[in-house]
């Protein structure tokens, strides 16, 4: 019998409900959490009884909590003797496309794995390489989170074998295909156990054709769960559009950034020079702030997000790829200092805020040069926007100038060729 009394409340699952194990109980009472959200409801009487999954839902559903107590709970149902199970040769991995989710990742599973035992190792680039093959080699890995090029680097060295898995998660599928991963995935997977031989989860926040192809090539007699958000936003998050000149952005967001209700923030820049520069006007009007883009070192990056979540920085300066690892919770506005072009990444940047039942705010700039837009992402929503021009405080004139930089242009074409010499 299980002793950790979580009292029925009507068309809510419990996490009691299912036949785990004590220990990993222990853990998820341990997080806190006592009802499923609706992808683990869906999803965790499918893949506990042992099925493949394709599963569709958006960040922040909890599917990451979903697939994990499947592999743990998977784990502690068939142990293996310690004198049969060698290093190298994880039993289960989880595929991430970008470092921040793999850590994220790994950090719910260490906590999933509190109580049972089991070792949770993490392969990414940017990381110490030696000390990775190190773990690889000397210890038992149980739980194998990677991105794929530098698992890659490890299947190429033999320090990891991929014959004895048990399960295999491709989380985020889309972004996957969008960063041109998709040829690593299928070098790795041709090193794993056969699909016939082991369990196969794979989430994806949209699929399109290419995604499904993959799946079905992957997965063996996959259940299919979609779970649409009665709003593709977060209710919890306000949304404001400010139309604003581009040149009068960075005034506009300033003085925003020096409002009381502002503790933290993150702004988003569609290009990494853009954040870079934007991080650097944002210095020099005594903002306290950081880049966070795939350039910086992993090392570094890793210290910045934790002056972050203690409150040492006030605004991160992101692009959208660092930024769909920043799982941080108080962040109290998202600024898109720049509109995405994809619909999807808008949808992702404001998911950072409003996060375990708090209230947040997205704040965008729509200027000339990025106005359009904006309907394809209300579309997508399926919401208008509310579109206003910036209150008076918010133009009031900043202290010190902005930086001028002179940006090398193209001269335009006047459609014409030059004459011929004769």
């Amino acid at each position: 019998m299980n002793n950790i009394d979580v009292p029925e409340v009507e068309g809510k699952a419990r996490f009691t409900d299912f036949k785990l194990d004590a220990k990993l109980q222990k853990a998820i009472a341990g997080i806190g959490f006592e009802y499923c959200t609706p992808i683990q409801s869906e999803t965790l009487p499918l893949t506990l009884a042992g099925n493949d999954l394709i599963g569709q839902a958006q960040t922040g559903t909890g599917k990451t909590a979903a697939f994990l107590i499947t592999a743990i709970q998977r784990m502690l149902a068939s142990p293996i003797p310690e004198n049969e199970q060698f290093a190298s040769e994880p039993r289960i991995l989880a595929l991430a496309p970008t470092r921040e989710l793999a850590m994220q990742i790994a950090e719910d599973a260490e906590t999933l794995c509190a109580h049972t035992g089991h070792n949770v190792v993490t392969v990414l680039g940017g990381m110490n390489y030696d000390k990775q093959r190190d773990q690889l080699r000397n210890d038992v890995v149980d739980v194998l989170v990677a991105t794929p090029g530098r698992l890659i680097d490890f299947l190429g060295s033999q320090d990891v074998f991929l014959d004895q898995l048990d399960m295999l998660i491709i989380d985020e599928a889309d972004r996957m295909l969008d960063m041109g991963f998709i040829p690593d995935v299928k070098r790795i997977i041709r090193k794993c156990t056969p699909k016939e031989e082991r369990q196969t989860l794979l989430f994806s926040a949209t699929f399109n054709q290419d995604v499904l192809n993959l799946a079905s090539m992957w997965t063996r007699s996959a259940e299919f769960v979609e779970i649409e958000p009665e709003q593709k936003t977060a209710e919890r998050v306000k949304q404001t559009v400010y139309m604003v000149g581009g040149d009068d952005k960075l005034t506009v967001l300033v003085n925003y950034l020096k409002r009381p209700e502002v503790s933290k923030a993150i702004i988003f820049a569609n290009r990494r020079d853009q954040c870079r520069d934007l991080e650097e006007d944002l210095k020099r009007q005594d903002v306290s702030t950081a880049l966070l883009s795939g350039e910086i070192a992993q090392n570094k990056r890793l210290r910045t997000l934790e002056k972050f979540k203690e409150g040492s920085i006030k605004a991160l300066v992101a692009t959208d790829v660092a930024g769909r690892g920043i799982h941080v919770d108080g962040v109290t506005h998202v600024f898109n200092y720049h509109l995405p072009e994809n619909a999807e990444d808008y949808v992702h940047r404001i998911g950072r805020t409003g996060r375990a039942g708090q209230e947040g705010a997205s704040i965008s700039f729509a200027s000339e040069d990025d106005a359009f837009s904006l309907p394809p992402i209300e579309k997508y929503i399926g919401q208008k926007l509310t579109c206003t021009v910036p209150e008076e405080s918010l133009m009031a004139a900043l202290e010190k100038p902005p930086i001028t930089r002179q940006r090398n242009r193209r001269r335009p074409s006047t459609g014409r060729r030059p004459p011929r010499r004769a």
